[in-house]
């Protein structure tokens, strides 16, 4: 099976936002080509093909694959690197302290937490759900991620690290724990007090992404009570935040979603909890560095204060690694 190549440097990115480039490494990689080749298919001359294929080759995009000697002539076959490739690269701005991309569960404490050490390190956060969130960390499109997935075993998030990250030295640290139930318009007009309400025709569910968190331990609950998500008015409709889901119930744009208590009592809205869960910080060790002032901040008193002050949160075993 062929594969696909990552292609994160700015250099070479900007070097390919010439299209005539591009076009000569879409050609090498449907097949090898020479210089005579590649200038009649695109009907330019040798030298000005040769002038592009020198920069696609100094930057590693691609390589001689192959050269024949017809007579007294000696050419040469160009092949791409990769099969295919993918262009990613992060854009941060610049600041006198240190910028770190947060990608994950979305997690309302780590927003108070990037108020306080905002004259420490920038955080941006990047809500995608845990899975994803995960999978950027991977990807090196993050320097950390939150987690709260629950495996088959009953183990919080450390059996997707694992599979992730059987080659990457890595660190699991607790943030918080959190209970998550049913968000309700206030008063409860739907009388909603189960899973299985939320089917009736007269509701109005909001879900959340597929990957996060959230939204796995439904589908998970769903199959347990064997209630097809179509009996479900709105299942297909989804946010990518609790703070987002929330609001839209206090906007009576939609009855009810699954979320934190916390997003539910700052909104004003009814809650009614179902389960506690873990919710962890994952980082590569080599991140430390950049990390120090958001890894100092859990262990002190004033973390433990602000979690105290957002209903739903416990904070029992906060700052504290998991062995993986």
């Amino acid at each position: 099976m062929k594969t696909v190549t990552s292609i994160n440097s700015f250099d070479k990115i900007k070097l390919l936002a010439d299209n005539r480039r591009m076009d000569i490494l879409r050609l090498l990689m449907a097949a090898p080509a020479t210089l005579t080749i590649l200038a009649r298919t695109m009907k330019q001359s040798p030298a000005w093909v040769r002038h592009h294929i020198l920069a696609l080759e100094s930057a590693g995009l691609i390589e001689i694959s192959e050269t024949r000697r017809t007579g007294k002539v000696t050419e040469k076959f160009y092949r791409a690197r990769g099969d295919a490739f993918l262009l990613q690269e992060l854009i941060l701005p610049k600041s006198k302290y240190p910028t770190v991309i947060f990608s994950g569960s979305h997690d309302i404490a780590l927003e108070g937490i990037a108020n306080q050490l905002a004259k420490h390190v920038n955080l941006l956060s990047m809500p995608v759900g845990s899975l994803d969130g995960l999978v950027n960390l991977r990807q090196g499109l993050c320097q950390i991620s939150g987690s709260h997935l629950l495996g088959e075993s009953g183990e919080y998030n450390t059996p997707f690290v694992r599979h992730l990250f059987p080659d990457r030295d890595v660190e699991v640290i607790t943030l918080a724990y959190r209970t998550q139930g049913l968000m309700l318009a206030g008063g409860n007009p739907k009388d909603i007090r189960k899973i299985a309400d939320i089917t009736r025709p007269n509701v109005r569910f909001l879900n959340r992404n597929a990957g996060s968190g959230t939204r796995l331990w439904l589908d998970a609950e769903l199959r347990k009570q064997k209630i097809p998500a179509e009996k479900i008015n709105g299942y297909e409709d989804q946010v990518k935040t609790h703070s987002e889901a929330a609001n839209l119930i206090s906007q009576n744009k939609v009855d009810v979603s699954l979320g934190l208590q916390a997003a539910a009592h700052q909104n004003g809205l009814d809650f009614i909890p179902l389960f506690e869960e873990r919710y962890d910080l994952v980082l590569p060790r080599e991140q430390e560095k950049n990390l120090n002032p958001l890894l100092d901040f859990i262990q002190t008193s004033n973390f433990r204060t602000m979690l105290a002050s957002l209903t739903g949160y416990n904070t029992r075993h906060s700052g504290e690694q998991i062995a993986i």
